[in-house]
């Protein structure tokens, strides 16, 4: 095991070094006050050139999409063409501000406009709001709507939120944190929601039922429609998760199903960075009942264009809005590199994202059946779960992942969905082809090969990273905030 201990720019500083020379003042010099001053901050001295080969060196630590394949699933971790990053920062949509009149960012608001009416059209919705900073974020949104909804009708006793075992983690948190309690469904043999415990929990006190479709097993429910009938019929309302429409581009629209409320997950579907801290996007899609509900304000067009002047866009409020949900108007940098990669891909191309998603999870699924057990062992979407065990060896999911990273892998998404025991859930997006697909199928065969003859080769792994594995639990229960103290060197 390689273990690497990278010296700090604290460590690296020399007295006298510089980075950067500034101009002499063209004001007189005046001392700082004392109180701006601390005396126990000392700062590194440096040159230039230290500190880039130094933040040259930890990059080279990472691990990211545009350096290899990243397979997690439920993730959707696919290559962010790099003419989105262009067109955010072209100084027209970098430079402006929220609190700019209307009239000078009448382009900003044409761009969040139509990025509204094409999510519209994507999903299936008759209105979307652009506000909500991530996809739990957009969950939180949705299940305030629905709650908004009911409420207006006078249908106060509805407190339950009906949640399947295969959704998303978010969801039940989302609805927790509105105070609603949380009912578990089932699911059946073939990873559909079980019909009869749906139908037993389904009264006059449910507020809905959040479906991730695709779930996070990687399957279409067979009976979706059925499914949200259940629901309507007894006055509840349907939210989907839309984590998982990348599988779905061009091919089924949420809102034609009858589902009612959607989120849209910007940096899964349509490529804008993800991870890293944010900032994420969530887009909320809403039925045409539910519109008036949207969080305020939503772009809209306040006068029509005619012979001489073009539309004027600015902000509404929708009648019964529940309000804000993000300050000013979401993060407008993704919502630029969202609507770049709709206008470049069109209905075409969005549409050939999903197919091409959805072979290649198929492929893999193919390539690697009979070497790990998949329980819900049927025509898959975007991604699939197998179980992280190798029959006659004592090997988990955590050892095969941690196996990857010395192939030159990342590791598939482990232990999740909770369903599943010892999961591996495995989603390669449309943007990978078939020789790195072929690569990766590989390792996982010859990792399955090595759990029965050197086990302790998986165990001990991963052996070529700069550091070994660590010990995760502790590391998330004993934080060590200020790492670069060399006392802290070894905790």
């Amino acid at each position: 095991m390689t273990e690497v201990i990278e010296k700090t720019i604290f460590e690296l500083s020399s007295p006298g070094r510089t980075g950067v020379t500034f101009p002499d003042p063209d004001v007189p010099r005046a001392e700082l006050p004392e109180s701006l001053l601390r005396a126990d901050l000392p700062l590194p001295e440096l040159a230039e050139v230290d500190v880039v080969r130094h933040y040259m060196r930890l990059s080279k630590f990472n691990y990211s999409v545009d350096g290899g394949f990243y397979p997690l699933g439920s993730c959707t971790m696919k290559y962010n063409p790099k003419i989105n990053e262009d067109m955010a920062r072209l100084p027209g949509f970098a430079f402006t501000h929220p609190l700019q009149p209307v009239e000078t960012v009448q382009g900003n608001l044409a761009l969040m406009y139509t990025l509204q009416e094409w999510l519209k059209e994507i999903s299936g919705f008759a209105a979307v709001t652009l506000q909500p900073a991530a996809g739990a974020h957009g969950e939180l949104t949705g299940v305030l709507i629905m709650r908004a909804w009911h409420k207006s009708r006078g249908d106060v006793k509805r407190v339950k939120m009906l949640i399947p075992d295969s959704a998303h983690g978010t969801n039940p948190a989302s609805s927790g944190m509105t105070g609603l309690n949380i009912v578990q469904i089932p699911s059946d043999g073939r990873g559909n929601v079980d019909l009869a415990a749906l139908k037993a929990a389904c009264d006059d006190t449910v507020v809905g039922l959040m479906l991730t479709n695709p779930n996070t097993l990687g399957l279409f429910d067979e009976h979706v429609e059925e499914v949200i009938k259940i629901v309507h019929d007894c006055g509840g309302l349907v939210y989907g998760d839309g984590a998982n429409l990348n599988a779905l581009l061009g091919i089924v629209r949420p809102g034609d199903l009858g589902i009612d409320v959607m989120h849209f997950n910007l940096h899964k579907t349509f490529s804008t960075p993800h991870g890293g801290g944010g900032p994420g996007s969530g887009p909320v899609g809403v039925a045409a009942h539910l519109a008036e509900f949207l969080p305020s304000p939503i772009v809209g067009i306040l006068e029509e264009a005619d012979d001489e002047q073009p539309p004027l866009f600015g902000f509404i409020e929708p009648k019964r809005t529940i309000g804000r949900v993000k300050a000013f108007h979401g993060h407008f940098g993704m919502l630029v590199r969202t609507f770049t990669y709709i206008a470049m891909h069109g209905p075409e191309g969005l549409r050939q994202v999903a197919e091409y998603a959805v072979l290649n999870a198929n492929y893999l699924l193919a390539r690697l059946r009979g070497t790990y057990r998949v329980p819900y062992d049927r025509i898959c979407m975007h991604e699939f779960v197998a179980e992280g065990r190798v029959e006659g060896a004592d090997v988990h999911a955590l050892d095969i992942a941690k196996r990857l990273m010395d192939y030159d892998f990342h590791p598939p998404t482990n232990y999740f969905p909770l369903i599943i025991h010892e999961a591996l859930m495995i989603e390669p997006t449309e943007t990978e082809n078939k020789d790195t697909l072929d690569a990766f199928a590989e390792a996982l065969i010859k990792i399955a090969e090595e759990a029965k003859t050197t086990p302790d080769l998986l165990h001990a792994a991963p052996h070529k990273t700069p550091f070994g594995r660590v010990d995760e639990v502790k590391a998330a229960r004993e934080l060590v905030l200020c790492c670069w103290l060399p006392e802290n060197y070894n905790k």
